[in-house]
């Protein structure tokens, strides 16, 4: 019947699923992007949950939110604001409807607005969409008497079954937007592959929703999203942050021909990634969970020594245990990654909240001179290129390498083609060869890249020990003499530089002639560009450079800078990256736009703020 309806073309639609944290809202979330992106659309995500284990069913503080762009050309964002937002309970509408276009549609599960859950919501009166001013055209669907209804001789108990309500809604959702339900059949039934029955019963309440919506006229049109952007030729996906880091480091070892190890302590957001790892032991992976933040660390800097690429993951706190035994290969000099996925701080902070107030730890957080280099991912997809370049920079530069990436990336899905691994840079380790042996001593070095030459141990005729004291530059054994620890720490310093050499040179996006540059790093890529080209297409003349690697700066970092009259440094931190650029490059003209919410930039705020420095 839906085919009987007037169907509209869009040009994109944001959705948020909200309700409680055990409602299945990621999952719905998760699912609907995937048949989006299956179809050719792009899509941008951007998952939203409490850092409460379970919250108290029903109450404010415990409403989960995933929200996903769909588009018919690139996408960059999950959106400002949502044209359809699901609210399973009065709390989520409650705390969700600010995120709801004022011409947007609120679809609520009707049997969960009693009156005790309105007062779980802090609701005053019977009537929580006049309480709340709502304009918006609303939904009410009897969600949870319908799966009951649904399911009555599945032999599912009434818990069971009320957990398959997220299913009802996505289902009504795809009937909205014409979405074919195959590839959300296909990935309940690879998610619940052990428990069949439960694959059928969320199968059946999918299609129960869509058929509600389309035996009903639930709306007066339906729509639809046309892929208007020509894609290259290959298998895509959809990919979170944390996955499409794992996949990287995979690729790395495969491409340096070694085994994968990594040493890492659960840790919100970050554990994904050891959950992901430990999937692939049949590639030469290795995962160890450790017994604490320093043991995973101490042990990959072991694992580095004995020739694997090492790998350890955390997030800010951990950061804070690992800075010991992250110092301990700088003065050994082994490949190492330690992979930041930062969070909102200080202390446990917002566990499951975003941020970039991470960045003077990765830079200076240990003692002493010790240099390291300083990468970060831009979107969830890039985690992937970040990845197989920090891990190429720690191999052949034979030094630990901080990747920075954050939640909002790290859990965020986009489109993603898979890639070829013949299309990426030969990662080439600096091992000393035969012909050395007669003369060879602990860091001597590649005369180009100033890296000392890795002797794994077993290596026939190159047996030496490394630790944490200083070492002589000539003969590697323990020194504290003057000008040996003036050299070696020279040494190390130039190492990190000469890396300048082989990263891609900095580059303007937009006008290059520019009355204002911003200027971004990390994660917050999406916002800035969307904001950049928003502004761009009135008339603006506005550039983005966005920085990747951090330390070192591309080579023509001060050369690009100095062009600009006005900058303006925008960060989710407050001034980290301002003040490092005031640092490398003096005399610039910085302004900064700095927020600390926990939550992604808005690209309307980030246009009014341009705006008004350009009109300055």
């Amino acid at each position: 019947m839906a085919d009987e309806m007037m169907v509209k073309e869009l040009e994109e639609v944001v959705v948020r699923f909200s309700g409680d944290s055990g409602d299945g809202m990621q999952l719905a979330g998760n699912i609907f992007s995937n048949v989006s992106a299956t179809v050719g659309n792009d899509i941008c995500t951007f998952p939203d949950y409490p850092a409460d284990i379970r919250a108290p069913q029903g109450s404010l503080t415990g409403v989960s939110g995933f929200q996903v762009h769909v588009g018919a050309s690139k996408i960059f964002t999950p959106g400002d604001h949502c044209h359809v937002l699901v609210a399973m309970n009065p709390a989520a509408l409650k705390t969700q409807i600010k995120f709801c276009k004022p011409q947007g549609l609120v679809l609520t599960d009707s049997d969960s607005f009693g009156e005790k859950d309105l007062e779980k919501a802090q609701f005053k009166t019977g009537n929580p969409f006049e309480e709340l001013g709502i304009k918006q055209q609303v939904l009410e669907v009897p969600i949870s008497s319908m799966c009951k209804e649904s399911l009555k001789d599945s032999g599912l108990d009434n818990k069971a079954t009320l957990r398959c309500k997220n299913m009802f809604a996505l289902g009504l959702v795809c009937w909205l937007f014409n979405r074919n339900l195959s590839a959300a059949e296909k990935m309940l039934n690879e998610k619940f592959a052990k428990k069949p029955e439960i694959a059928a019963a969320n199968i059946k309440v999918l299609n129960d929703g869509y058929n509600y919506g389309a035996n009903t006229h639930a709306s007066t049109s339906t729509y639809k999203i046309e892929s208007k952007t020509p894609k290259a030729a290959g298998l895509y996906t959809d990919i979170n942050g944390n996955k499409a880091t794992s996949y990287g480091l995979i690729a790395a070892a495969e491409k340096a021909g070694l085994e994968l190890y990594l040493g890492s302590y659960p840790i919100t957001p970050a554990t994904d990634i050891l959950h992901e790892l430990a999937k692939h032991k049949s590639m030469g992976v290795k995962t160890v969970q450790c017994e604490d933040e320093i043991a995973g660390c101490a042990s990959a800097v072991g694992a580095a020594f004995a020739g694997d690429l090492a790998v350890t993951t955390t997030s800010g706190p951990g950061v804070c245990l690992k800075s010991e035994a992250m110092n301990l290969a700088v003065i050994a000099e082994l490949p190492l990654v330690v992979i930041n996925v930062q969070r909102g701080g200080p202390s446990t902070g917002m566990p499951t909240k975003s941020e970039q107030t991470d960045l003077l730890q990765a830079l200076y957080g240990r003692n002493g001179e010790s240099p390291m280099p300083v990468i970060a991912a831009t979107s969830p997809t890039n985690c992937f290129d970040a990845a197989y370049m920090a891990a190429k920079i720690a191999l052949e530069h034979m030094t630990p390498v901080v990747l920075l990436t954050d939640a909002f990336i790290a859990n965020g899905s986009a489109a993603w083609k898979l890639p070829d691994l013949d299309e990426y840079p030969a990662i080439k380790p600096p091992y000393v060869t035969p012909e050395m042996a007669e003369t060879w001593t602990p860091f001597q070095r590649n005369e180009k890249s100033g890296a000392r030459y890795w002797a794994v141990p077993g290596t026939e005729g190159f047996m030496h020990r490394i630790g944490g004291l200083e070492k002589s530059n000539e003969t590697g054994v323990i020194s504290t003499e003057p000008e040996n620890h003036q050299k070696m720490t020279l040494l190390r310093q130039a190492k990190i530089e000469k890396i300048a050499d082989s990263i891609p040179k900095l580059e303007v996006q937009g006008d290059t002639d520019a009355d204002l540059l911003v200027v971004g790093w990390g994660g917050t890529y999406g916002h800035l560009y969307s904001a950049v080209e928003h502004m761009r297409k009135n008339g603006k003349k506005v550039g983005l450079a966005h920085f990747q690697y951090i330390n070192p700066l591309p080579k023509n970092t001060a050369e690009v800078l100095k062009k600009y009259k006005k900058i303006v440094v925008a960060e989710q931190n407050l001034g980290q990256f301002a003040g490092y650029l005031r640092m490398k490059v003096p005399g610039l003209n910085i302004s900064q736009f700095n927020q600390v919410k926990g939550q992604p930039f808005v690209t309307r705020e980030l246009v009014e703020a341009f705006t008004k420095l350009l009109e300055e």
